[in-house]
């Protein structure tokens, strides 16, 4: 904010402050000027600055005694020999470095000085300075030169910082701003407007300045983030605020800063009554132009010279034939000052130049450069509509292919077969979407890796976004050969008709790829190994919570295993794939492995498949794969649920390392709460963990005959559930777990218990021909 807003008395007497200790500053300042000499051993250069006459360091090598500088040469030696830091270029009065000097535009570039106090937290003064709060500092550079009015500023930057600057030579002046802010948040980038940084123009006319800064509450209120304030004049294009500044500043101790140099006092008209003290030496080749900013004349090379005016023939002739651009179409003539261009040839007419007419042909004379041009256009036309139209039968040839290799893919992955099974299913509501290749690749912006969700053994998931805005995952599922197509489409069907809370939706494919696309609804809050086992990303679930998913768990498998239209064994029940929503709902996902059983069957002869760990050690020896291998596989997710241990894990004993064996043994020797996740057993839930441990224990009985039936576990967990809410086991008096159809089909007559084995299983034999895959266990976060 600047100063000529409304202050409050306190704001007015340290204003008044700061302006006394400004006038005893400049006060100081020493106005005398040193004698000319003269001397023949010049520098071109200190460190990486030229120095270009006026300018010098010795004798005889400047105009006057305002042009006279100094190269200290500050440089230390390492022990290698090689210097640290470059020579620098000063005013021999001053400790103020020069940076650069323009010859052309008159301009010197110093290092300024920067104005600050700096507090401790109780408000004390650390900074050198006076012990009363107010810090000052001067340019002082002892030279002649103003201040550039165009290319300066001042800045104030802090959140309780007053700063006042003052100038004099040919125009006398204060000024000042303030720059407040209560909070880092206050504060924006870039921004000078008063939160965090004030900013001012600076006059013409000002050859030095001081400034004078202080502070309204010593920055108490402001000391967590911004403990010094701090004030200086510029170059524009040098500075740009930014919040760390407020803190960070303390490490800078100059700031850019632009001067306006000039020669003497005079006008150029005053200048060249006198020639022998005239400056522009390079005599017809140059010219005067008055300063700008204070007294004063500065020298131009004329237009077509360059180089150094101050300097007898210090103008040279530019040659413009020699640029890159050329200046004439025709032969071209460097000419002091300036060039010509030939004459055109005969039959032509123009000045020849580039910028000018150049050389066209005369009416009647070109008549056969006009027939040769159209020619030349007219080829170029016809090569131009031929190429044209070779890329569009170009295109669309490969269109063509395409669309042939789409129905191909689409006929060999059993398209037509689908759409037959579609038109009986059309009836259904729950009926699968065949969705076309161009439909998913824009879904997933032609499958970006950024849009992959996971990898595995039975594809790669991406998340993909459909026309109506509807989140997808779409899965590039592996068939192993074509005699697997009829199997596949069926299963899409029956999948596609399930529609149960606890099992992931399949709401259609593609078919017109050379891999079978699969498109799931997509679940957004992660599997629930990661819930399990990822600790740093998600908090430990309670045992509520995990009962929870339990229950829902196994009324969903008991539900493929028995209540749809076709038995549907999934093969690969684990944690990596029970999806959560963000309700923590249950979805059981990935139907890759899944084998759909035929109501005359209990039984199938397959290769075996799972993931190593969850795999029914029975189907593992006989590949007989039945409902109960499903079983074995969720009561090693009981066992993870209840010990928050994974499957297989190396970082275990050896004999520790098979959970499934390790919870067996353990429950057997009674070590049940030894091997419990902590947190479960602090919340106190001692006889629901047993009967869940014994439940997971029936589940993983080596002989498969042995183990209940997905309908029993699901019976018992949900009387779990509803014995700790205080409820009838199927009382309607609250919001069940399962649904009124799942509650009558659990209340079904059961063929086995948990202390019964079922003998009159029969069996026959179908053989599966997808390749052997035992998978190490794998994290799949494919969101489906």
């Amino acid at each position: 904010m600047a100063l000529h807003q409304k202050l409050v008395p306190g704001q007015v007497l340290l204003l008044l402050r700061l302006m006394f200790w400004l006038i005893i500053l400049l006060a100081t300042k020493s106005t005398s000027q040193p004698t000319p000499t003269t001397g023949s051993s010049c520098l071109n250069s200190c460190g990486s600055v030229s120095i270009p006459y006026p300018f010098g360091t010795g004798p005889g090598c400047y105009y006057d005694e305002s042009f006279h500088v100094t190269c200290n040469d500050t440089s230390t030696s390492n022990s290698g020999g090689s210097s640290t830091n470059s020579p620098k270029l000063f005013f021999p009065t001053s400790n103020v470095s020069i940076l650069n000097i323009s010859l052309d535009g008159g301009e010197l570039r110093v290092e300024g000085p920067i104005a600050r106090n700096c507090y401790n937290r109780l408000g004390k003064l650390t900074s050198n300075g006076s012990t009363n709060g107010i810090v000052s500092t001067s340019l002082l550079t002892n030279s002649e030169f103003p201040i550039s009015a165009t290319r300066n500023t001042f800045v104030t930057v802090g959140c309780d910082t007053l700063a006042v600057i003052n100038g004099f030579w040919g125009r006398n002046y204060t000024a000042g701003c303030i720059s407040l802010c209560n909070q880092l948040d206050d504060v924006v980038n870039g921004s000078c407007s008063g939160l965090g940084c004030c900013q001012m123009s600076v006059p013409e006319d000002v050859i030095d300045f001081g400034v004078a800064i202080g502070s309204l509450k010593n920055h108490t209120e402001v000391f967590d983030f911004n403990p010094c304030g701090y004030s200086f004049v510029v170059e524009q294009d040098s500075y740009n605020f930014s919040s760390a500044d407020l803190r960070d500043f303390q490490k800078r101790e100059t700031v850019p800063l632009v001067l306006d140099w000039s020669v003497g006092n005079l006008t150029c008209e005053q200048a060249q009554e006198n020639v022998t003290g005239y400056a522009c030496k390079a005599s017809s080749h140059s010219y005067c132009v008055n300063s700008t900013n204070g007294p004063g004349y500065r020298c131009k090379c004329s237009d077509g010279f360059e180089g150094n005016p101050y300097l007898n023939d210090g103008c040279k002739d530019i040659n413009e034939c020699e640029r890159s651009i050329k200046p004439c179409v025709t032969r071209c003539n460097n000419l002091p000052g300036s060039f010509s261009c030939s004459a055109c040839p005969k039959g032509f007419k123009g000045d020849g130049t580039t910028e000018g007419t150049g050389c066209t042909p005369i009416d009647g004379s070109g008549k056969q450069s006009v027939v040769k041009l159209s020619i030349a256009l007219g080829v170029s036309i016809g090569l131009l509509l031929l190429l044209l139209a070779g890329s569009w039968i170009y295109w669309a040839l490969k269109k063509r292919k395409l669309i042939k290799l789409k129905e191909q893919f689409f006929q060999q992955n059993g398209g037509i077969l689908l759409q037959q099974q579609l038109i009986h299913q059309r009836g259904s509501s729950e009926t699968a979407k065949i969705f076309t290749a161009e439909q998913l690749e824009k879904a997933t912006d032609n499958y970006d890796q950024s849009r992959v969700l996971g990898q595995g053994g039975y594809g790669t998931v991406y998340k993909g976004v459909l026309q109506d805005n509807k989140v997808v995952a779409i899965k590039k599922s592996k068939i192993g050969n074509q005699s697997q197509i009829e199997q596949f489409i069926n299963e899409v069907i029956v999948l596609s008709q399930i529609n149960h809370r606890n099992v992931v939706k399949l709401l259609g494919c593609c078919l017109e790829t050379e891999v079978p696309l699969l498109v799931y609804e997509f679940i957004t809050n992660g599997t629930l190994s990661d819930h399990i086992h990822d600790k740093d990303q998600y908090a430990s679930l309670p045992w509520k919570m995990r009962l929870k998913i339990a229950t829902e768990t196994a009324g969903a498998i008991a539900y493929l295993h028995s209540s749809t239209s076709m038995p549907i064994i999934h093969r690969d029940i684990k944690t990596a794939n029970i999806l959560l929503d963000e309700s923590y709902t249950t979805k059981v996902s990935d139907f890759g492995a899944s084998r759909l059983v035929p109501l005359d069957q209990t039984e199938l002869t397959t290769l075996v498949q799972g993931t190593l760990g969850y795999l029914d050690p029975e189907y593992f020896q006989t590949s007989q794969l039945t409902e109960k291998s499903d079983v074995y596989s969720f009561g090693v997710v009981l066992a993870e649920l209840l010990t928050g241990q994974k499957a297989i894990s190396f970082d275990r004993e050896e004999n520790e390392r098979n959970l499934a064996m390790y919870f067996i043994s353990s429950v057997k020797e009674g070590q049940l709460l030894q091997i419990t996740d902590k947190r479960l057993v602090d919340e106190g839930n001692i006889e629901e963990l047993n009967e869940v441990a014994n439940i997971a224990k029936s589940c993983l009985r080596v002989n498969g005959e042995e183990r209940p039936t997905m309908k029993e576990v699901a019976i018992e967990l949900e009387g779990l559930m509803r014995h700790k809410s205080g409820m009838h086991p199927w009382g309607q008096d609250h919001n069940p777990l399962l649904s009124s159809e799942e509650i009558e089909y659990l209340l079904e007559p059961s063929h086995t218990s948990f202390g019964e084995v079922n003998h009159g299983d029969t069996s026959s034999t179908v053989f599966d021909s997808m390749s052997i895959q035992m998978l190490k266990p794998y994290k799949d976060g494919d969101g489906r």
